[in-house]
């Protein structure tokens, strides 16, 4: 098996998973109503799409912009989700 192949098959693997986390995530939004399971799952499926991204486009010029843009916005909502989960505890919320 080529190191390419081995690439690939890694990143399906992980984007794999990550999906999975984003429906284990998207459940406990649906029986909790928190905004901070539905960001994580959100951002766990950006995750997932960047790394399907990353098998897709390969070594093109253009591929690390678009990939890292995604894997920024996934951060972002990581972060969004553990603020505005400490100001809603803070609140009393």
């Amino acid at each position: 098996m080529s190191s390419l192949a081995l690439a690939n098959f890694s990143y399906g693997v992980i984007a794999a998973l990550c999906w999975v986390v984003g429906v284990f995530f998207l459940g406990f939004w649906q029986r909790t109503h928190d905004r901070f399971f539905g960001y994580f799952a959100a951002a766990f499926w950006l995750l997932g799409l960047g790394r399907l991204a990353m098998s897709v486009l390969g070594e093109t010029n253009e591929a690390p912009r678009s990939i890292y843009l995604l894997r920024v916005c996934a951060y972002a909502l990581l972060l969004t989700a553990i603020l505005d989960k400490n100001r809603a505890d803070a609140r009393g919320g």
